[in-house]
C-alpha cells in the first residue's frame, strides 16, 4: 500500500467522544447551576444530572525518539457513590512532531475525599489511536493501534474546580509508547437538566418551562462542509482537504458563547482530523441575519510527511454569516485561516454550515415556538467487519470500537451520525476509521412494547475515501433510559485511485436516551 492509501491513524471516534460529552450536557451546559424554588406547585419531572470534565497534560518518552506531549479531554459521570465511568480523547500539542497523533478511550474512575479538601484518584481505561510522522512511522510508534492507560493522582477540591498532579502510565501494544510519567490535571463539575426519552415531543409543564428558563440558556448544534485550500504546502498532498465538522456550542450571555469542534475529512486527506475549542461572539443584524466570529485552539493534522502541522496545535480563527427562516433553523457561509503556528500548513478555509438552535429559557427570538422535549439517542458501539475485501483481496477482520449519535425527526425518522476507529490493525497499520451520517428509519413503540425494528442508510468514508453504509436490526429495549440493539449491514467505499473496500458488519449497540428541553 502506498502511503497515500495508508489510514489516517486520527481517530474520528474522538467526534464520537467530543459529540457524546456536548449531548449529555444537553447544550444546556450550566456549571455551579443551583435549582431555585418554583412559584408553581406542581413537580417538576425535570432531572439533574451532574458529571465532572477532567482537562490533563503529560509528557511521554519515546524511545530513541523525541517525546510527544499529550493534552488530554474526558467526561466522566457518577454511577455510585465515588465511581463514576466516562470517556476522552487525547492529542499532542507542541513537543515533537506527531501532528494527527490521536488517541480516544472508554474508563472507569475512583474518586475518594481523604481528608478536607484533600482527594485521590484512580483510573483505568483503555481506547485505540495512532500517530507518526509517516505511515510507515505510525507502525513503530503506535503498534497495533490499542493502549491500556492508568493514573493515580491527588488533587485539591476548591469546590468550583479541582487541581492536582499524579502519575500517568500509557503503554501502546508492540509500541515505542510505554512508559510513566508526571500528569497534572484540572477537574470542573458541571450539570444539567434532562427529561424522560417517553416525553419527546411534548410541551413542558408549567413547572419545567419556568425552572428551564431559570437554570438553562442557549445552545447550538451545527454540521458544517468546510474546505482547506493548502497555501505552498511542503507536505507530499497538496491539494484542498474537504471535511464534514460538528460543532456543539454553548452561550454564557446572549452575545459570548463556547465551543467544542471535530472535523474529519472525506475527500482530499480521507479522515484527517481535527478538534478544537475556543470562543465565539454573536451579532443580531436582524431577526433573520446574524454574523459570527469565533477563535478556536487546538490539534490536529494528517502525518507532517503529508500535511505539515508540525507536533499538532492549530489556531483557527473563523467568520461566519448566518440567515435563520425560523428561531430554530439556520444556515451560513464562513470564511477562516487555518494555520499550524509550530509547522509549515497554512490554509484559507471557506464553508456551508446548518445550524440546530436549541433554547431553553425565556428571552429567545420573538415568535419562538413552545418549549418541548426534544429526544436524543447515545450509542456506544461494537462493530465487527467481516469478510472484508480491499483490491479484490480477501483481508482480516476489523473490530471497531464507535459511538453513534440520533436526533429523532418523528416517531418513525432519525438522523444518525456515526463514528467508529478499529483497535486491531489494518493492512499492517494502527488506525483505520469511519465517519458516516444519513438517515434511519424504526418501527413505532407501543406502551409496554419492548422490541423496536430498524434500519438506516448513510453516506461518509473511511480511510480510503468515500462510502456508503446500510444497517438493519433490533433494539431491545430495558427502561426510559437504557436499550440494547444488535444489526447487520453492508459498508462500501473507494479510494481516488480505484481501490474497493467492502465489508459484512455485525455491530451491536448500548444507547443511553434522554429528552432535552428545547424552543
Amino acid at each position: 500500500m502506498q502511503p497515500s492509501q495508508a489510514p489516517s491513524w486520527a481517530s474520528p471516534l474522538a467526534l464520537a467522544r467530543a459529540a457524546a460529552a456536548a449531548l449529555a450536557a444537553s447544550a444546556l451546559l450550566c456549571p455551579g447551576a443551583q435549582a431555585q424554588d418554583t412559584a408553581s406547585t406542581e413537580a417538576s419531572t425535570l432531572r439533574r444530572n451532574e458529571a465532572r470534565l477532567m482537562l490533563d497534560y503529560q509528557t511521554v518518552r519515546v524511545q530513541g525518539d523525541s517525546a510527544i506531549d499529550l493534552a488530554g479531554f474526558h467526561v466522566y459521570l457518577p454511577v455510585a457513590e465515588g465511581i463514576a465511568v466516562g470517556a476522552g480523547l487525547m492529542a499532542p500539542l507542541v513537543s515533537g512532531r506527531y501532528g494527527g497523533f490521536m488517541g480516544a478511550s472508554v474508563g472507569v474512575q475512583g474518586r475518594w475525599r481523604l481528608g478536607g479538601p484533600v482527594v485521590a484518584l484512580a483510573t483505568l481505561s483503555a481506547g485505540g489511536g495512532a500517530g507518526g510522522r509517516s505511515p510507515e512511522h505510525a507502525k513503530r510508534l503506535s503498534g497495533t493501534g490499542s493502549f491500556v492507560r492508568g493514573q493515580l493522582a491527588l488533587g485539591y477540591d476548591a469546590g468550583d474546580y479541582t487541581l492536582g498532579a499524579g502519575i500517568s502510565r500509557i503503554n501502546f501494544r508492540q509500541s515505542l509508547i510505554d512508559g510513566s510519567q508526571l500528569n497534572l490535571f484540572l477537574e470542573l463539575p458541571f450539570s444539567y437538566l434532562s427529561g424522560s426519552y417517553a416525553r419527546r415531543g411534548q410541551p413542558l409543564s408549567a413547572t419545567d418551562d419556568e425552572r428551564a428558563a431559570r437554570e438553562m440558556g442557549e445552545s447550538m448544534l451545527s454540521f458544517s462542509l468546510d474546505n482547506y485550500r493548502q497555501l505552498n504546502a511542503t507536505g507530499s498532498y497538496a491539494g484542498t482537504v474537504r471535511t464534514g465538522e460538528f460543532q456543539f456550542s454553548h452561550f454564557l450571555t446572549p452575545q459570548l458563547y463556547w465551543f467544542a469542534s471535530f472535523a474529519s475529512a472525506y475527500s482530499g486527506l480521507p479522515t484527517y482530523n481535527q478538534l478544537l475549542g475556543g470562543a465565539g461572539w454573536r451579532w443580531r443584524v436582524s431577526p433573520s441575519w446574524r454574523l459570527y466570529a469565533q477563535l478556536g485552539l487546538g490539534s490536529g493534522g494528517y502525518a507532517p510527511e503529508q500535511i505539515d502541522t508540525g507536533p499538532g496545535l492549530l489556531v483557527y480563527p473563523k467568520l461566519a454569516a448566518e440567515y435563520a427562516p425560523n428561531p430554530t433553523l439556520g444556515v451560513a457561509l464562513s470564511a477562516g485561516y487555518l494555520t499550524a503556528p509550530k509547522g509549515s500548513s497554512r490554509n484559507p478555509t471557506y464553508g456551508l454550515t446548518l445550524t440546530r438552535h436549541l433554547r431553553s429559557g425565556q428571552g429567545g427570538d420573538a415568535g419562538a415556538p413552545p418549549a418541548h422535549y426534544e429526544g436524543l439517542r447515545i450509542t456506544l458501539l461494537h462493530q465487527t467487519d467481516a469478510q472484508l475485501r480491499y483490491r479484490g483481496i480477501e483481508r482480516p477482520a476489523l473490530h471497531m470500537i464507535g459511538l453513534q449519535i440520533d436526533m429523532p425527526v418523528s416517531e418513525r425518522f432519525y438522523l444518525p451520525l456515526q463514528a467508529s476507529a478499529a483497535y486491531t490493525s489494518y493492512l499492517g497499520y494502527p488506525g483505520y476509521a469511519e465517519i458516516f451520517a444519513g438517515l434511519g428509519v424504526q418501527t413505532r413503540l407501543a406502551p409496554g412494547e419492548r422490541v423496536q425494528a430498524f434500519g438506516q442508510l448513510m453516506g461518509g468514508a473511511n480511510v480510503h475515501g468515500k462510502g456508503g453504509k446500510i444497517n438493519a436490526g433490533l433494539r431491545y429495549v430495558l427502561d426510559d433510559r437504557l436499550a440494547m440493539s444488535v444489526s447487520g449491514g453492508r459498508i462500501e467505499a473507494r479510494s481516488a485511485g480505484g481501490g474497493r473496500y467492502g465489508a459484512n458488519n455485525l455491530v451491536l449497540g448500548l444507547d443511553y436516551r434522554f429528552a432535552v428541553p428545547a424552543r
